[in-house]
């Protein structure tokens, strides 16, 4: 309910919804263009896990708000970390000096009410399971793990919780609208040791859901959390015997899921308007243009249910939506804020992004995947004399001007005469991304999204996403062994 989240960000802070409203009528009778007041109130829980013991256990609480007004192409911010009336106007007063003086008028105190919006709600993960019981959880899947095999010799679990609510106010929609966002993730790292050698395996994921998640069966009907540990210590015994990785170019299976963030990276970012709209994007100039196979379809979903990278609006108030950028392997369309929607005479895709209220909101990426074809992995791999198939990726980089990508296999394997063989390890893939996926010849009917454990970076802001795709075969990639 919307009431709650106006209890805890205004009511609770002696500020009443007219004077919000105020507030942006003095924004208006400034003959600013635009502006908005975020409010954030966030709370994280995390504990971590580290041999045997909990080394750390923190509660974080973090509110304040961010005032932005719009003239042109110019844009002036502020934030506070204490919400209150005063701090409201005085906030707004440095947003607007920060922009020319010649663009607005003295300040004027307008009063003016109006209705709101209901919103969606959620059970805070911080208070649905007892801290006690919480922590046995850690204590009961670390030995869990350690029985799985004899070589695992340390092993680091982290369980995170979030619950966030935000309310927006913006001169456009003059509407109050709020979301509650809950965020809960598990991370597990195992180290094994054989003959004096030791080699690390990761897993886990996470959703828009509290930690009952955890507990409960995947498709598979095993328990999730579980799963994850016996993944986390199969990567790490691969690791053990694995070979060198082949370098030169190769044909490559890339499995499905996580390995969408090479997608996200290579080609994502650069759909993003305010690459497009500065001509820093190799796909600036672009559009109505084939950039990948035609077998290529990519997405931009907000709406998934309960995914990382999903929420009901945008940190601009925009409703979340579904984006087709390529289809087909044609570029149709970017991803837009509110910003630069404006200034490209556009309309808002619902991708205005920020970590906190202490940040100017960007264009971003929610949940971005490949859609699904109609081959299957078997064909793929018979396909390939010899070749690499990569079931998953770690870290990569990517520069945004030029597409170029480099990505790490965690999980990779030799294909030799149309059968996967023996595992492979340092394998580095690199390539171009636009151009890698014009080399896309096959994609499975397997699409999956990541387990959520995406989290994108740009200009030092964090927020969570999530990346998918199905199986897919590209036809040349460079390797690299290490």
């Amino acid at each position: 309910m919307l009431e709650l989240i106006c209890n805890t960000l205004l009511i609770k802070n002696k500020i009443k919804i007219e004077e919000i409203f105020n507030i942006l009528e003095i924004i208006l009778f400034k003959k600013f263009d635009f502006g908005d007041i975020f409010f954030q109130n966030k709370e994280i829980e995390v504990f971590i896990l580290d041999k045997k013991i909990i080394k750390q256990g923190y509660f974080f609480k973090d509110s304040g708000f961010g005032i932005r007004v719009i003239h042109q192409n110019m844009t002036g911010f502020s934030y506070s970390t204490e919400i209150n009336l005063k701090n409201l106007f005085k906030i707004l007063e440095i947003s607007c000096l920060i922009i020319p003086q010649k663009f607005y008028k003295n300040f004027l105190y307008i009063k003016n009410k109006k209705n709101f919006f209901p919103c969606s709600n959620f059970e805070n993960p911080l208070k649905n399971l007892d801290i006690k019981k919480k922590i046995e959880f850690l204590y009961c899947l670390d030995k869990k793990i350690r029985k799985i095999d004899a070589r695992v010799v340390d092993v680091t679990i982290i369980l995170t919780s979030e619950y966030e609510n935000i309310l927006i106010a913006s001169t456009d929609v003059f509407k109050l609208l709020g979301d509650i966002r809950i965020l809960v993730n598990l991370s597990i790292t195992v180290i094994v040791e054989e003959n004096g050698k030791r080699e690390k395996g990761n897993c886990g994921g996470g959703k828009r859901s509290d930690i009952n998640y955890f507990f409960e069966k995947n498709l598979n009907g095993e328990i999730r959390s579980e799963f994850w540990a016996r993944e986390a210590v199969r990567i790490a015994l691969l690791a053990l015997h694995a070979k060198i990785s082949p370098s030169g170019t190769f044909p490559v299976v890339l499995g499905s899921g996580w390995p969408g963030i090479l997608l996200h990276e290579a080609v994502g970012h650069g759909l993003e308007s305010d690459f497009i709209r500065k001509k820093t994007s190799i796909f600036t100039k672009k559009k109505g243009e084939k950039i990948a196979s035609s077998l290529c379809t990519v997405i931009d979903d907000g709406t998934l249910k309960n995914k990382r990278g999903s929420f009901n609006i945008d940190d601009e108030g925009t409703c979340s939506q579904r984006t087709v950028l390529i289809q087909n392997g044609i570029l149709l369309n970017f991803l837009y804020d509110k910003y630069n929607a404006f200034l490209m005479n556009k309309i808002s895709t619902g991708n205005g992004r920020r970590e906190s209220y202490a940040f100017l909101p960007l264009p971003r990426m929610t949940n971005t995947f490949l859609s699904a074809g109609d081959s299957n992995i078997k064909e793929m791999i018979e396909s390939i004399d010899y070749g690499i198939y990569a079931v998953n990726f770690s870290g990569g980089q990517v520069d945004i001007t030029s597409g170029n990508f480099v990505f790490e296999a965690s999980e990779a394997y030799i294909i030799q005469k149309g059968k996967v063989g023996y595992a492979l390890k340092g394998a580095m893939f690199s390539g171009s991304g636009s151009h890698t996926m014009n080399l896309i010849s096959m994609i499975g009917n397997d699409l999956e999204l990541d387990n959520g454990v995406g989290t994108c970076s740009k200009e030092g802001q964090s927020v969570p996403v999530g990346v998918g795709q199905p199986t897919i075969k590209i036809d040349k990639l460079i390797i690299g062994g290490v």
